[in-house]
């Protein structure tokens, strides 16, 4: 029998937007210069700026049916640029991670990457200008929160006046300190595993310990050896005691980051890897923030569904991440590895805190659906993505150029050709620079295959984004009471309810590459769940627009099966009349 979503009655609720999530790698977005050199420098390849994101752009994206823009890569991180002649310290290139550095080696945590910046003396004016473009076009902005670990040559050169930056009162004589920001291995002189080029070189002693808690002065070439890792007040060399009261040092110090940027009016932070920060920490920060900026959200990159519940309920987390959930689920069905069924697998260990789950195709740690490491084209990834945007009410994310078909194959320096955009690499997309059209952001260079698929999503997540039914109505999985009827494949096709008091929408999915002409039976347990009578029912328009087709047969129950033809890799969303 089918397990189905409870929900407050939709009388009583206020109808909300759907919450859809575009992330953008900053630094890639306005890049124009189409002739890149494989692991260029930044006077080579070119660098996106904060200022490329014109009203025009903006509004665009907004057009896209996006009600939140995640702008990753802002807080100012390691890089091999020198920027010494603006009074920002020179940063070590043995402890930087390609030309351009990672985002996630933060090197000053009140400061922005200098590469963003028109004029770099006043990249701070810049990014509150962005914020101000982006609210004006009615997106809110969020940013990353890297609070795990730092860069290895972290240097405030802009934290404000009376601040200290972190590690500034460390005692590097010991492993451990409740007060210390940072861990240590004294008597130990770093060792990091890319050789130093000439003789101006990092020195770091005593070593720290690396920020995916490796705790040799001698971290890997697969390490995160560009990072050090945060002290939170966990022993971590004696068991991982937690040593919380009084509040460590470190608490403090990353709710005045914390406040410093919401005071710049962002919206929403994404915790990265926030589950390797102690639960306790973002229990008390959390509310701290929301008190003086209520409407702040905060969305945890984690990846433990064991942790998901704690992080909800008592970390404060108004969304997580569901990557070794729904992504996994739907990116294994997609390659042939897994059958729709497990999608009731997927949201099954999730419901009850499925609102407050993150769904998403792809991200800049993940590969390009387009990409021959996922599905080699970018409509297969149809379905997946109707799944993952109808099924609940929950906020859906993209990437940018998802919604073009970008397949991530270009080999960028230190970024090999695995299927992802570069983080690491100054670099021009092509096809985003074709939509892009030298900041006239029309689509004008896009091929008639990209331009369709743009129009795709724009349909698909404005209906997702104002369809009542989508945002507040209930679940009710089809899966069960058709694993038996053979004019119903369920090894290629995925079929689901959502339903309010005023309406019933009916969502079919076909993962495969074939046309499917069947029948798909929604039986009476469905309609006394919602409160209907199955014979009032003998019409079904699609929504979507699809020359997908159901009907109905004449004059007999609905329970008796809704007949159906379904495109390749296809998917309709039927409204029940």
């Amino acid at each position: 029998m089918a397990v189905f979503e409870t929900a407050t009655p939709t009388s009583s609720l206020k109808i909300m937007e759907k919450t859809i999530i575009y992330q953008v790698f900053t630094r890639l977005f306005g890049n124009k210069n189409r002739r890149n050199k494989i692991n260029g420098s930044l006077s080579e390849n070119g660098c996106g700026k904060m200022n490329d994101f014109t009203l025009k752009a903006l509004n665009e994206i907004k057009n896209l049916g996006v009600t939140h823009i995640w702008y990753t890569g802002i807080i100012e991180h390691a890089i091999t640029t020198d920027y010494s002649e603006y009074n920002i310290s020179k940063d070590y290139p043995e402890v930087v991670k390609g030309k351009a550095g990672s985002p996630y080696a933060i090197k000053d945590y009140y400061d922005v990457n200098p590469d963003l910046a028109v004029d770099v003396n006043n990249r701070i004016s810049e990014f509150e200008e962005l914020v101000e473009r982006s609210h004006q076009q009615e997106l809110k902005v969020i940013i990353d929160f890297v609070p795990n670990h730092v860069a290895r040559h972290y240097v405030s050169d802009a934290k404000p006046k009376g601040v200290k930056d972190l590690g500034e009162d460390d005692d590097n004589t010991v492993n451990f300190n409740r007060n210390n920001n940072f861990y240590y291995l004294p008597g130990e002189i770093f060792d990091g595993p890319v050789t130093p080029q000439g003789s101006d070189h990092w020195i770091e002693n005593p070593a720290k310990v690396t920020g995916n808690d490796c705790l040799s002065a001698k971290p890997g070439i697969n390490d995160w050896y560009e990072t050090v890792k945060i002290n939170y007040g966990v022993d971590i060399f004696n068991h991982g005691s937690h040593h919380f009261d009084p509040i460590p040092d470190t608490w403090d110090k990353m709710l005045h980051i914390l406040l410093y940027w919401s005071a710049k009016k962002v919206d929403g932070f994404r915790c990265d890897m926030a589950e390797m920060v102690p639960v306790e920490f973002w229990n008390w920060v959390i509310p701290k923030v929301k008190e003086h900026y209520p409407h702040v959200i905060f969305v945890a990159e984690i990846y433990n569904p064991d942790l998901y519940r704690q992080y909800i309920t008592f970390g404060g987390f108004d969304y997580l991440y569901d990557k070794v959930g729904m992504y996994d689920t739907l990116k294994a069905i997609v390659q042939g590895y897994e059958q729709p069924n497990a999608i009731t697998r997927a949201w099954d260990k999730i419901n009850g805190i499925h609102k407050h789950m993150l769904f998403f195709l792809e991200n800049h740690d993940e590969q390009r659906i387009a990409s021959p490491f996922f599905a080699g084209d970018a409509k297969k990834g149809i379905p997946a993505m109707v799944v993952s945007g109808a099924i609940y009410s929950n906020p859906l994310m993209l990437y940018f150029g998802q919604e073009l078909g970008e397949p991530g194959m270009d080999i960028e320096g230190y970024s090999g050709q695995d299927g992802r955009t570069s983080i690491f690499d100054y670099w021009g997309v092509k096809l985003y620079q074709d939509w892009a059209n030298d900041g006239l952001y029309d689509g004008a260079l896009l091929s008639a295959e990209a331009r369709e698929l743009r129009i795709w999503y724009r349909k698909f997540l404005h209906i997702i984004k104002n369809n009542e039914t989508i945002q507040l109505g209930k679940f009710y999985d089809l899966l069960w009471c058709n694993e038996h009827n053979d004019a119903f494949d369920g090894s290629k096709l995925y079929a689901f309810l959502r339903y309010t008091e005023k309406q019933i929408l009916l969502v079919l999915v076909n993962f495969s590459d074939e046309k499917f002409t069947g029948r798909i039976i929604i039986p009476a347990h469905a309609f006394v769940t919602m409160g209907a009578e199955s014979k009032k029912f003998f019409k079904g328009k699609d929504i979507l627009g699809e020359q997908n087709k159901i009907s109905f047969p004449q004059e007999v129950a609905i329970a008796n099966g809704v007949g159906f033809k379904i495109d390749a890799y296809s998917a309709g969303i039927y409204e029940l009349k």
